[in-house]
């Protein structure tokens, strides 16, 4: 089948624990979907939701690390603001290979309407390379990486978290459907059965995963 590379590139990335409101921020080794979403959503200038496409990706980057971010708190109806310094985890030179089935959403990345980012305001990516691969999908994945699986489809060894999977078009934003999965660091492994296939990433092979939404 006739699949589309997107390789987008980024100095730094931070993906928010959703249940961490203050004190230190730990950043998620992979992204939420709601990530995914939103990056689409930049590249096309509207609001984008997985459907009927098929979205897979892999996510790699070279450290996690950590700085200091100097924050502004209010209290009593914004009158009182002070300052704190809070630790913040980031990961650093990020690689991000979002693939699709679909033309349509790769010819968004061609020229991006909004500019991208991986996380955070600072976090400010760009498109590297846009190319077409022809595969042959499967249903036995091996070697899945630097990605997220669902836990009500699949059980594997890896960190669980209750993650979003989009947010609405509106100010303020709001949280379309939140769901369980596991997250699957660049730097481990693992094997399920689902539908997807193989690319050759950094000379490495690679199974990447269908994402599936329910």
């Amino acid at each position: 089948m006739k699949v589309y590379r997107i390789h987008v590139t980024s100095w730094t990335a931070s993906f928010r624990y959703p249940n961490m409101i203050s004190g230190y921020q730990p950043t998620l080794s992979a992204p939420p979907l709601s990530t995914i979403n939103g990056l689409i959503s930049a590249a096309k200038g509207d609001l984008f939701t997985l459907s009927d496409e098929k979205i897979g990706f892999y996510l790699k980057y070279g450290s996690k690390t950590v700085d200091l971010e100097t924050i502004y708190q209010m209290r009593n109806s914004n009158t009182q603001i002070k300052s704190n310094v809070i630790k913040r985890e980031f990961l650093s030179d990020v690689q991000l290979f979002l693939y699709t089935d679909s033309a349509e959403v790769a010819d968004y990345f061609d020229e991006c309407y909004f500019q991208l980012l991986l996380g955070r305001s600072g976090d400010l990516a760009k498109v590297d390379e846009i190319i077409e691969l022809e595969v042959e999908e499967k249903n036995k994945l091996e070697n899945v990486s630097g990605t997220i699986i669902p836990f009500n489809k699949h059980k594997v060894a890896a960190p669980l978290q209750a993650l979003p999977i989009s947010f609405s078009n509106t100010i303020p934003r709001r949280n379309i459907g939140t769901q369980p999965f596991f997250i699957v660091d660049c730097n481990s492994s693992v094997k399920i059965d689902a539908l997807g296939f193989s690319d050759t990433v950094d000379k490495k092979n690679i199974d990447i995963y269908w994402q599936e939404i329910h």
